[in-house]
């Protein structure tokens, strides 16, 4: 959170080190260092970003940021490092990361070197340290954020431990590690891979975990080995002591209650040698000749065509299978299953591909991703509903991609552009590519400069990829001082079109009355998406009326206290996630000058509920709340009045009786809530600056005698002894229990009883922390419901529906995509003929179609802070889509009908972007298939398919024989869109 002013509350520990500009360069120096000398073993450690972002602000990283409309810079210092965020749990190991961490939207990555610079001036943390490993494929250094966590269950007592270790150590390193840990010698140890309760032993002691297929929270059995000489005849004869024929029972494979980005299960990964028959033919599990099942059920597949039958039985269960989720690779499983039920590479990887395999071209992977996906896909096509755990694919994936390698949750979109690129290059038909250089039209028709184009691409590019899945698009460049006009026709894979969308967001905030007239009331209102928290003030001053004598501090709320404060006008809203809880306070015009009170609350956590009992701990509770006093009016008795004051609002209707009262009582309920007034505030500017005038009066002996009568009317009378002992003693009781604090809620200073100071706080404070200790009788008289389950800032339904204003049509992005628009400032043309780099209009056109055409909805939106989600609902045609009128020339086209196409798969992007998650429809023969991970489930409708959730659309060409002239074409938006 940031801190306006921390004057009085820092220690000398902590007083400002140096400048901001000082803290920049010491902090850009030694960044500059430990990247020039990076080596496996050095340490970086993670850094909420939100902080990060505002110390980047404070120090002057962003200049555009901390431009205020005066031209002044916005100088505000953060307050501690909070990186609690980033914590699912503190364990002996250190602490443990939340499972769905992206760097650059929830953390950053600083050398150790620096954290320590970091932490001297600001204290905070804790510390999330992590080491630098090699990267061999792209011959890089990485930080490993999330190392691997292994599941040890030791055989010998059942007990088990939890291992975490890099995924670059070797078996033999685990080998050292649990026999440490478990206190047992190597040469009697054996460890086996258990994923999914298939047990295989770990042999190789040089190989990486990483080629051991070992991945995430899977689980690994130590086992003591057993001496050579065994009374038992071996379990391969498959007899028992008695000779009798032993049954093995395939068990089901064990699921987690808690999943990953909606995955069922948090296992990792699956070694198909040794019982990969359990997951093709369940019946064959204990075969001995599962193995030659296993290759004649291929075989069956192999010989039959896609939609065909065998021997008069209809397999009408092929790709009917589901993927395991091997810990947030919903993004992979639905991006796989596109792929899988495209026809032309069902077809292709179904039959003998593997002289086409390039193991020479440099920029593929010397045909392992190639044959590692075929293997997938023959999985998926044999037949059987038994889920198959795609782990050697994935451990594939992250050896050639270590983007993608972890277990952050990742864009399928940008795993497709990368499959899709890999397989073409591991089936390229061109051994050795020519070299041919690009030219540019020069006035030629475009019929021959884009056939011209097109064979060159083909010289240096021939695959199955290219054949069914590449179109191309002319490029059109014009220079706006010569009129100069280039012409290119290249190639493309998929469209990436933009979403004419609404560019605004609505967000839902909380407003609280520092006055102390009013409930906490929330407000949902619409501001622009890349907007700035002044329009977001703007819009709630008009939503609650705020008086001109009124303003709104803006904050975020994280588990019952203030993270930080929106004080910055030209925070971008970017930084405010869907699921933040976010508030604002009503308090006077220029409350800069007053002394702010930030009051938290706690209780005890346990049967005892009075503060005496210190030995119970305490829990958060409620929302913070916020006022302001006067700075020349700080006393205890003060604090007291104006904690009274913004807890009126909260008072239980049965506090106080109604009727039958007597005039002292009823004295008291209103005297007695009846702090000071800020109404009462008035905050002016003279012409010689800024000045404050303030009427508010504080009736100190009439507050005390209020608050006297409070505690009588709760307690009783405790009869005429004790009212005369009262009346001669000068000690005065105060109805609150409150401690001076800090922002993390430690350290709390009472507020002495005796002390009734002018002064409470040091002078200059304009900010001051209040913990507030709740016993029962306040929880009896003041009702703090109202406090609780603040609601999010957006909260949309899983499978939102749009309204008709947010419908767009996938025309209108096709319009969007091919419209002429200038080139942007940071990407200027060279024209060749003013010699200068120029600001063109580009214009796109589409000129040749594929078969297989892939339509990329864009659906994320990216800025330095963060990515945001539009979840606008496009109404794609299913059928008869032709995009004819789209391609250009359409008078060259030979015949209309190769432009017409329909929809056979969808990958879906459900939720937000911290807790998405993704699924994918696909047609398989004539019906709908929902493959959510593991679970395949039928389409009952298939205007179902059709959902608000759709990011990657599949389209295969309609062949001219099955197209139906009878039926119009799905070519133009209709009317009036329709609402799914």
């Amino acid at each position: 959170m940031t801190i306006p002013n921390s004057e009085g509350f820092l220690s000398d520990a902590s007083c400002l080190p140096c400048t901001p500009e000082e803290e920049k360069e010491t902090v850009l120096s030694l960044i500059k260092e430990a990247d020039a000398n990076m080596k496996d073993g050095d340490l970086y450690c993670l850094v909420s970003f939100s902080w990060w972002m505002n110390w980047k602000t404070y120090v002057g990283f962003d200049i555009s940021n901390t431009i205020t409309k005066n031209g002044t810079h916005y100088n505000n210092r953060p307050g501690e490092i909070d990186n609690s965020k980033l914590i699912l749990e503190e364990t002996s190991n250190g602490p443990t990361l939340q499972r769905n961490l992206q760097e650059g939207s929830d953390y950053t990555l600083v050398p150790r070197e620096v954290w320590i610079k970091l932490q001297e001036w600001y204290k905070g943390g804790p510390e999330i340290a992590r080491k630098v490993i090699s990267d061999e494929v792209r011959k890089t250094k990485v930080v490993e954020v999330y190392p691997l966590w292994l599941q040890l269950t030791d055989e010998r007592n059942y007990s088990k431990t939890t291992i975490q270790i890099s995924r670059k150590a070797t078996v033999g390193e685990l080998y050292r590690t649990v026999c440490s840990r478990c206190g047992i010698d190597e040469e009697k140890a054996e460890l086996y891979d258990n994923y999914l309760s298939c047990r295989k032993k770990l042999e190789n002691l040089d190989a990486t975990l990483e080629d051991a297929c070992l991945q995430l929270d899977q689980e690994i059995l130590l086992a003591e080995k057993k001496s050579e000489w065994n009374p038992w005849p071996s379990s391969s004869s498959g007899m028992d002591s008695t000779g009798n024929s032993m049954a093995v029972i395939a068990l089901e494979p064990p699921t987690s209650p808690i999943s990953i980005a909606g995955g069922p299960s948090l296992s990792n990964g699956f070694s198909y040698k040794g019982c990969g028959a359990n997951y093709l033919q369940p019946t064959s599990f204990g075969s001995p000749n599962r193995d030659r099942d296993l290759d004649r059920n291929l075989d069956d597949v192999y010989s039959l065509g896609l939609g065909s039958s065998h021997g008069g039985r209809k397999v009408d269960d092929r790709g009917l299978v589901g993927l395991h989720n091997l810990g947030n690779t919903c993004f992979m499983n639905s991006a796989l299953q596109c792929l899988v039920h495209t026809p032309q590479l069902v077809d292709y990887f179904l039959k003998d591909y593997t002289e086409e395999i390039n193991k020479d071209n440099p920029l593929g992977m010397q045909g392992e991703l190639a044959m590692e996906f075929g293997d997938l896909l023959r999985k998926l096509w044999s037949g059987g509903h038994t889920p198959v755990a795609p782990r050697n694919f994935k451990a594939k994936l992250a050896r050639f991609a270590p983007q993608f390698s972890g277990y952050n949750q990742h864009d399928s979109q940008e795993l497709l552009a990368f499959l899709l690129d890999g397989l073409h290059e591991d089936l390229n038909r061109v051994k050795k590519k020519p070299y041919i250089e690009i030219g540019d039209s020069d006035g030629r028709p475009d019929e021959l400069f884009a056939e011209e184009c097109w064979r060159n691409h083909k010289a240096r590019n021939d695959s199955i990829i290219v054949d069914v899945c590449q179109g191309q698009y002319k490029s059109t460049l014009v220079c706006p001082v010569c009129s100069k006009v280039s012409v290119t026709f290249d190639p493309f894979m998929y469209l990436s079109l933009p979403l004419p969308s609404t560019v605004t967001r609505s967000i839902t905030v909380t407003i609280f009355s520092g006055y102390g007239d009013g409930l906490p009331m929330p407000f949902t209102v619409t501001v622009p998406k890349a907007g700035q928290a002044k329009d977001l003030i703007n819009a709630l001053a008009t939503a609650c009326c705020l008086k001109s004598s009124e303003s709104l501090l803006l904050a975020e709320v994280y588990e019952h206290k203030i993270f930080r404060y929106y004080e910055n006008p030209f925070e971008a809203l970017l930084n405010t996630k869907d699921e933040d809880l976010i508030v604002a306070y009503r308090l006077p015009a220029g409350h800069e000058k007053l002394v702010r009170l930030e009051i938290t609350h706690e209780r005890a956590d346990g049967s005892e509920s009075e503060p005496q009992y210190t030995h119970y701990s305490r829990k958060l509770i409620g929302s913070p709340l916020v006022t302001c006093i006067p700075p020349d009016q700080t006393s205890r008795a003060d604090v007291h009045a104006a904690v009274a004051t913004v807890l009126k609002p909260f008072v239980r209707t049965k506090a106080y009786p109604t009727n039958g009262s007597s005039s002292d009582e009823k004295r008291a309920t209103v005297s007695v809530d009846s702090g000071p007034s800020l109404d009462s505030i008035v905050l002016h500017d003279g012409e010689g600056g800024a000045s404050t005038s303030n009427s508010m009066e504080i009736e100190q002996d009439q507050f005390m005698v209020d608050i006297n009568l409070e505690e009588e009317m709760i307690d009783g009378p405790s009869g005429q002894e004790e009212e005369e002992k009262k009346g001669e003693s000068s000690e005065l009781k105060y109805p609150f229990i409150l401690a001076l604090t800090d922002d993390k809620g430690m350290g709390k200073k009472p507020m002495d009883p005796e002390n009734n100071e002018k002064n409470l706080f040091d002078r200059g404070s304009r900010f001051v922390r209040l913990m507030m200790d709740w016993t029962q009788k306040e929880m009896d008289k003041y009702d703090v419901s109202y406090m609780d389950n603040l609601p999010e800032a957006f909260k949309a339904g899983y499978m939102s529906k749009k309204t008709r204003q947010e419908v767009v049509t996938l025309f209108s992005c096709l319009d969007a995509f091919l419209k002429e628009e200038p080139l942007g400032p940071d990407d200027m043309w060279y024209c060749p003929k003013c010699k200068e780099h120029r600001q063109a209009t580009k214009k796109l056109d589409l000129w040749k179609l594929p078969e297989i055409l892939v339509v990329h909805l864009k659906r994320f939106s990216y800025s330095r802070y963060m990515k945001n989600k539009l979840d606008t609902f496009v109404n794609f045609p299913i059928r008869n889509l032709d995009l004819s009128k789209y391609v250009t020339p359409a008078a060259a086209c030979p015949n209309p009908l190769l432009y017409r196409y329909e929809l056979y798969a969808v990958s879906n992007h459900y939720g937000g972007l911290g807790g998405g998650h993704y699924s994918a429809y696909a047609k398989v023969e004539d019906g709908w298939y929902d493959f959510d991970d593991s679970r395949v489930s039928s389409v009952s409708n298939e205007e179902d398919v059709r959902t608000s959730a759709a990011y990657v659309l599949f389209y295969r060409r309609v062949p001219l024989e099955n197209c139906d002239l009878t039926v119009g074409c799905d070519s133009s938006p209709p009317s009036e869109i329709p609402i799914f």
